[in-house]
């Protein structure tokens, strides 16, 4: 942490015409203010009534000016905020004193800006002058109205509505406003435009004592984090510099507030004097619990007040007799203010992805100068990358032959080593103890010595005695060692023994359901485990090595194709015909494929649409001759003397009449199907078409827009139109492309920066300035429209 340090405090007295001489008076050293009141003669002969006060501070700005001011109190402040420590600046007084002037300035004057706009100026400023860190700058804008907390730039478009009112939090990290946005500022145009939003929307009211009265307190806070361009260098530093402009306590009889007004003041007061508890509190050394929660305003400010932060306060008071007392009440906070002590550090934080990648990189260089020792000791064969599967499965080689007599001893190269040897012989191990356990378990039942009812059931069985010996039993090898049961006879066969084996049967079964590495699945696990003799060892050994040699010699495929190099520029363009073919060929390669695919494809369909037409003309041609059959079948009837039948309503036809009139209707059937496909072709066509009349005007198109761009537009502006460029191909006129020097509003540009009165620097402030009027006026006419139309 940083060493302590007290609280700057500054007094401004605002400029007036009655100003009381007689009674406020100022010290040689600038510093010093001293307030002489006369005594009321009315209280009688005995007055002890104290008529004289004298503050001292650390300066106090009479008929100062907006430059010497900001000189004076916030200079400083703001230049160590971007060595990363944390600053604030707080205006403090009377209603009407002249806080707001002194924090935010006349806007619509240059001359006459405040702290918070002159602190703007300087943090960017300040990064200019930085080339060697990347500086991100930040800016939040918090009013407390009505112990309430708002947004002042939540109505930008893109900051979404809030659902949950704001809440303050407390964190290993500070205090911060839950659901405040918080804005990006690249530029310092950018910051001043968010100023100026926020600034109209702000809550004020007039009253006697002032016209624009602010009814809030106000937090305007400018986040500065700051990285090293360094790539080395993984720290970088935070800080915020909080801009406090508190509303202006007030006396209602004097003010004569009413109504909501009233309301206001009630809680303008209100958190004014929880503050002054609260400076109150921290002056004293004595005092444990400080009560920052009882308001919003020093619970929002906890990190200000006596914490890491550089805290200056400016006090702005009247001098005016009529306002004596409300002076005093000011010049006493400010003397308790400086009572009080802060502890500013400097901010440090670390990126963790800088921070991987130095370490990766230190890694590197220390694995460079572990080879450089191991070349000069001759230990050219070291190697400290982790092992792979070979190494290992070697190192397991080396200590099977070591625990077998065939190798004296293992030569140590690395630590990896070490620990790779320790680790295999426990591998080894745990194998034997699972290949004697297999073994065993081939051989005997093995009991759990606390399985009290597995050992009763060998007893009754006559296996073990009451003392726990075992009996003797021959078991196809020779004969166990043990005391003879009682019951036991030469030449007889026992019963128990024929009880003890069904038991142990079931026992052996019982067992080995109940236990995972019993019978098959101890010898499966055991056989799995088992590793392959050391003869064969050494083979695994070379056919792994030599398949990592064979793969390490295939030659590795370049990844990145070559740079393609752009011909130079002929001196004068390519006919039209010519250019048109390697456009083609080249550029519009894609486009002319699907022109061509298209055409392809109107063809076919228009050769199909041909045939159909054909078969058409052909099936009418032969409906014409049936009809022409039919109509001479008709006449020969009635020329027979058939036609006085078909008046009394019967047909008589022959065999050929009949199959003409059949031939007739499939004809006709075929004429309908096959027009129909003629349809359904022709629309194919129509569309077809289109497509070719499009591919067609989009090749001819792209063709134009490239031989202007390729032999017209100037070498220089040939970046621009690359892909990724700015300037997409085609999206302006040839005309204007070649035309990109220096238009109407740049020309505009150079010279308002050089003639504006107050020099270049207040461009930027000048350009938020109307930008922001001009979307308010949008605004009210629209809401003005609006209206009008609803009536």
């Amino acid at each position: 942490m940083g060493t302590r340090k007290k609280v700057h405090a500054f007094v401004r007295v605002k400029p007036t015409d009655d100003f009381a001489h007689e009674m406020i008076k100022y010290g040689d050293d600038n510093k010093t203010i001293d307030i002489h009141l006369k005594k009321d003669t009315r209280r009688g002969v005995v007055n002890n009534q104290q008529t004289d006060w004298s503050f001292k501070l650390d300066g106090v700005l009479h008929d100062a000016s907006q430059d010497l001011v900001y000189e004076t109190v916030a200079k400083d402040v703001v230049s160590q905020a971007l060595n990363g420590y944390n600053g604030t600046i707080m205006c403090y007084g009377q209603t009407g004193a002249g806080k707001t002037y002194t924090m935010m300035g006349a806007t619509e004057n240059y001359k006459h800006r405040g702290i918070l706009p002159r602190a703007l100026q300087q943090v960017f400023k300040m990064i200019e002058e930085c080339p060697t860190q990347a500086i991100t700058v930040r800016v939040s804008y918090l009013e407390i109205y009505n112990e309430s907390l708002f947004d002042l730039l939540s109505t930008l478009p893109y900051v979404g509505s809030l659902v949950t009112p704001m809440t303050i939090v407390e964190s290993p990290q500070g205090v911060f406003i839950k659901g405040l946005s918080v804005h990006l500022t690249s530029q310092e145009e950018d910051a001043f435009s968010l100023l100026f939003e926020g600034e109209t929307n702000r809550i004020i009211a007039s009253h006697t004592m002032n016209k624009n009265s602010s009814r809030s307190h106000c937090i305007f806070t400018i986040y500065v984090e700051a990285h090293s361009r360094t790539l080395s260098d993984e720290k970088y530093i935070t800080s915020k510099i909080n801009l406090v402009d508190l509303a202006g306590s007030e006396r209602l009889g004097k003010s004569g507030s009413e109504g909501r007004v009233l309301k206001e003041a009630t809680y303008i007061n209100k958190s004014l004097s929880f503050l002054e508890q609260a400076i109150i509190a921290l002056g004293d050394q004595k005092r444990d619990h400080i009560p920052f929660r009882q308001c919003k305003l020093t619970h929002a400010l906890k990190d200000s007040l006596g914490g890491n932060c550089n805290m200056v306060l400016v006090t702005n008071i009247y001098g005016e007799a009529t306002q004596l007392e409300e002076t005093l009440s000011s010049l006493r906070f400010a003397s308790r203010m400086k009572l009080v002590t802060t502890e500013p550090a400097i901010n440090e934080k670390y990126d963790a992805e800088r921070m991987v990648k130095n370490l990766e990189k230190e890694l590197a260089l220390l694995k460079q100068e572990l080879a450089i020792h191991d070349s000069l000791a001759n230990r050219t064969l070291v190697n400290y990358d982790p092992m792979d599967e070979i190494q290992i499965a070697e190192i397991n080689s080396q200590v099977r032959r070591y625990l077998e007599g065939t190798l004296d001893e293992i030569d140590i190269i690395n630590l990896r080593q070490i620990q790779e040897v320790f680790n295999q012989f426990r591998v080894v191990l745990s194998q034997q103890e699972q290949e004697v356990e297999s073994t065993l378990r081939r051989k005997y039942t093995l009991i759990d010595k606390n399985d009290f009812a597995a050992i009763s059931a060998v007893q009754k069985a006559g296996l073990v005695d009451v003392d726990g010996h075992l009996v003797g039993e021959p078991d196809g090898q020779g004969f166990g060692l043990g005391v003879a049961p009682f019951s036991t006879r030469p030449g007889k066969k026992s019963k128990s023994k024929k009880m003890f084996k069904e038991q142990l049967s079931s026992l052996a079964r019982k067992e080995g359901a109940s236990s995972p590495a019993s019978g098959k699945d101890l010898d499966a696990s055991t056989s799995k485990t088992q590793l392959t003799p050391s003869s064969k060892d050494g083979d695994v050994k070379d056919m792994l090595l030599q398949d990592q040699e064979t793969s390490s010699i295939e030659p590795l495929a370049s990844e990145s194709p070559q740079q393609e190099l752009c011909p130079p520029r002929p001196s004068t363009p390519p006919a039209k015909p010519v250019a048109f073919e390697d456009f083609k060929n080249e550029r519009g390669s894609e486009i002319n494929r699907i022109f061509k695919e298209n055409k392809s494809i109107l063809n076919e369909r228009r050769k199909r649409a041909s045939e159909t037409t054909q078969r058409i003309n052909a099936i009418k041609r032969e409906i014409d001759m049936t009809k022409e059959a039919l109509n001479f079948q008709k006449s020969l009837r009635e020329k027979q003397g058939k036609g006085e039948y078909e008046k009394k309503g019967l047909m008589i036809i022959d065999e050929e009449e009949f199959l003409l009139i059949l031939k007739l209707k499939d004809l006709k059937k075929q004429y309908r199907t096959e027009y129909q496909d003629l349809q359904d072709l022709r629309a194919e066509i129509q569309y077809c078409q289109h497509l070719v009349d499009q591919c067609r005007h989009r090749l001819l198109t792209e063709f134009d827009i490239w031989y202007n761009e390729s032999f017209f537009v100037p070498e220089d502006l040939q970046a621009a139109l690359k892909p990724g460029g700015s300037i997409r191909p085609g999206m302006m006129p040839l005309s204007r492309i070649v035309s990109l020097g220096e238009d109407d509003q740049d020309r505009f540009s150079r010279l308002q920066q050089t003639m504006l009165p107050e020099g270049p620097d207040s461009v930027s402030f000048y350009n938020a300035k109307v930008k922001t009027e001009q979307k308010h006026n949008y605004l009210k006419t629209m809401m003005g429209l609006q209206q009008t139309h609803r009536k």
